[in-house]
């Protein structure tokens, strides 16, 4: 697919579906068309949660959250209902280290913070625990990276909230999925 045979308007995919052809940055950020930019994650990839996870890890330590939170994606889409609050927590963390990583303060903050609610209670609690995912250690990185950058107020729209440029290494913030992890 390219920008040239989706027509006037939007990218295409061959079904018709909407679906930007713009190359991407390691933070998710569109370039110019032509533009070299790092690999796509495919989308609708159906995968084990070992495999979902030895995946989204291996993309947070490159600095890639942005990518990370499309595999945690795929896995709340194809997954069992009772693990969805968890899989999308881990991709609203995900997403919340992209925008710290991109300047975005205060929306980095407020995503951390929501992402930290969903894996705080219920039965994704045993899901995680069932795949090793240290849900208690990812909810305190998540709650002080979140304070660490937005401040106690930015989940009521405090400062920062531009997509101005510099903003933390996402590499060097990337949380452990699982307890047992190493760099």
């Amino acid at each position: 697919m390219n920008r040239a045979e989706s027509g006037p308007g939007r990218d295409r995919d061959d079904e018709g579906r909407a679906r930007s052809a713009r190359p991407r940055d390691g933070l998710g950020r569109p370039l110019p068309y032509g533009a070299e930019g790092v690999p796509r994650q495919p989308e609708g990839v159906v995968r084990e949660p070992e495999e979902t996870l030895r995946e989204a890890q291996r993309l947070l330590d490159a600095g890639m959250p942005f990518h990370a939170h499309e595999v945690f994606e795929d896995a709340w889409k194809s997954g069992p209902a009772s693990e969805r609050d968890l899989w999308q927590g881990l991709a609203q963390l995900a997403v919340g280290l992209t925008h710290a990583a991109r300047g975005n303060t205060a929306g980095g903050a407020r995503l951390l913070r929501r992402g930290a609610d969903r894996l705080t209670g219920g039965p994704e609690l045993a899901a995680a625990a069932g795949y090793g995912i240290d849900a208690a250690g990812l909810v305190a990185w998540a709650r002080a990276l979140a304070e660490r950058v937005g401040g106690a107020d930015a989940g009521a729209g405090g400062a920062g909230t531009g997509d101005a440029g510099a903003g933390l290494d996402a590499a060097a913030e990337a949380p452990r999925l699982r307890s047992g992890d190493s760099r």
